[in-house]
């Protein structure tokens, strides 16, 4: 069964410049070459929710987790809290569709 792994956090202000280059630059591309398929990216722009969302695929839990234990997974992620807030990270099965 595929699984889900969503992603979400608020971006600390002042450091939007800085987190955009990142993510364009090393994020996505890092988690892309670790082998999540991303498949959806939302920004919240009313209401009381994290302001970025993003949604990849992994074929099968096991797969997720090895993923998500990874030295580069670890290094990536460690980088991006330099430029976020209230991260969370979920591993769920695949419905298709918007998952939060």
């Amino acid at each position: 069964m595929n699984v889900k792994v969503i992603m979400s956090w608020d971006i600390i202000q002042g450091r939007e410049q800085e987190y955009f280059e990142f993510v364009v630059r090393s994020f996505m591309p890092g988690v892309q070459k670790l082998g999540l398929a991303l498949s959806d990216a939302w920004v919240t722009i009313y209401g009381e929710h994290p302001q970025i969302l993003v949604g990849a695929v992994v074929p099968g839990l096991e797969r997720a987790r090895s993923i998500i234990n990874s030295e580069e997974w670890v290094r990536l992620n460690d980088h991006l809290q330099d430029f976020v807030t209230n991260y969370e990270l979920k591993l769920a099965p695949l419905q298709g569709g918007f998952q939060f």
